[in-house]
């Protein structure tokens, strides 16, 4: 990929993302884009830096510390699943989590944000689409869970984060983020004292359906980077 490559596609991502706006009668400026950088290289993430994109999403902690380290401006989002025994270099180095799955997990991000560092950002996982196969929290368990951890220090609640199950249906993918709204709407009433202002959902092939449906944030990976890099 050459950094003419990525041009093109970070301006085929944003039309996209603008025509969804438009459709869907929004400002495009209320929908940001995380950039899926898994598995790219450093100088990837500088070309896309270069073109005006500021954050980043990393599933694999090993993968995306390097990165971090030759790019701290950035912003940086882990979105990927979290053992236990990550939590603390996770706490230590990104600022936000998008993946946060369980109360313990969001009790050792908590004690383990260095104090000198802003509050973390977190988002509550949401399982959508209900699938064995995926972790998050189910939809009736999540205020509950979300009044527990608005008591801890150290954090913020941003918001919600799904994948919901794939589907080339529109409807069925409509469906499902207008779900993940009323969950973000009761969010919102639940903790008016947390800047409940994120709503990450839609990627590559339903990134459509996120934005009629309310997305404030579409996490984009090949379409930006192209096919990832096999380690």
């Amino acid at each position: 990929m050459t950094p003419q490559d990525y041009a093109h596609n970070f301006a085929q991502v944003k039309h996209r993302i603008n025509q969804a706006c438009l459709q869907a009668n929004r400002d495009p400026n209320d929908v940001s884009l995380l950039a899926v950088s898994k598995t790219q290289p450093a100088a990837a993430v500088a070309a896309f830096i270069a073109l005006g994109q500021r954050a980043f999403g990393e599933n694999y902690l090993q993968d995306a510390l390097p990165k971090i380290a030759v790019h701290p401006d950035a912003t940086w989002h882990f979105i990927g699943p979290i053992q236990s025994n990550k939590t603390k270099p996770i706490a230590e180095h990104f600022d936000w989590v998008e993946s946060v799955d369980r109360l313990k997990i969001a009790q050792r991000l908590s004690a383990q944000r260095p104090t000198d560092r802003a509050p973390l950002n977190i988002l509550l996982q949401v399982n959508i689409s209900q699938e064995e196969s995926k972790s998050g929290f189910l939809p009736a368990e999540l205020i509950a869970a979300a009044q527990e951890m608005a008591l801890l220090p150290g954090l913020v609640i941003r918001g919600l984060m799904a994948i919901p199950a794939a589907t080339d249906d529109m409807a069925a993918q409509r469906q499902a983020f207008a779900q993940m709204r009323v969950l973000f709407e009761q969010l919102q009433t639940t903790l008016p004292q947390h800047p409940i202002d994120t709503l990450s959902m839609g990627m590559s092939n339903d990134l459509e359906a996120a934005i009629l449906e309310g997305a404030t944030q579409i996490r984009i990976g090949t379409d930006l980077f192209g096919a990832r890099v096999k380690s």
